[in-house]
């Protein structure tokens, strides 16, 4: 039996959150991407803190345990932590563009408690909250079954270059706000 609560994440989190992240990277993706593409994709993946600075940066703990963490964006950037290239700050539109869903991790103790989803619908609703009437991802590999489960469709595969010469395949997903998930 789990005891899973959400909040926000504040700043002080971001320390549990980085080793969460790293863990989650190393271990939830080995059986998607090899060796050098796990290693890879610390490059391309992380915590953007300016979602915690805008309040759209959830936790999920599980007994007062840090189990997972994930957000929304009401920003252009699709992907990527701080440390990432090609960031775009710029404010979104609710009445043309899609909310983000950004930088989703559960912790590998943790996985098939819930913990994605208690975050994914907490994003959901809160972006749709702000007018948004669609969400938009960048999903990983490891990612996809839980995603499609949620009612995301794929919009397009693409993959991001890194400097190890390793082009991390990710998923482009969306979903209108407010749909039922697929069975």
């Amino acid at each position: 039996m789990t005891d899973l609560t959400l909040r926000l994440a504040k700043p002080e989190d971001i320390p549990a959150l980085t080793v969460l992240m790293n863990a989650a990277i190393a271990e939830l993706l080995t059986p998607f991407l090899p060796p050098e593409g796990v290693e890879a994709s610390f490059e391309i993946m992380g915590l953007d803190s300016q979602l915690i600075a805008d309040g759209t940066y959830f936790v999920v703990e599980d007994g007062g345990e840090i189990a997972g963490c994930g957000g929304w964006s009401r920003r252009a950037t699709l992907f990527g932590g701080d440390h990432s290239a090609g960031r775009d700050a710029a404010l979104l539109d609710p009445s043309r563009d899609a909310a983000r869903v950004r930088a989703m991790y559960t912790h590998p103790d943790h996985v098939r408690k819930g913990v994605g989803r208690m975050v994914l619908a907490a994003c959901e609703q809160a972006a749709a909250g702000e007018g948004f009437t669609r969400a938009e991802m960048a999903a990983t590999m490891g990612g996809v079954p839980l995603y499609e489960a949620c009612g995301y469709s794929l919009i397009e595969p693409f993959t991001a270059a890194t400097s190890r010469g390793y082009d991390v395949p990710l998923a482009r997903m969306g979903k209108a706000l407010g749909a039922a998930p697929a069975r």
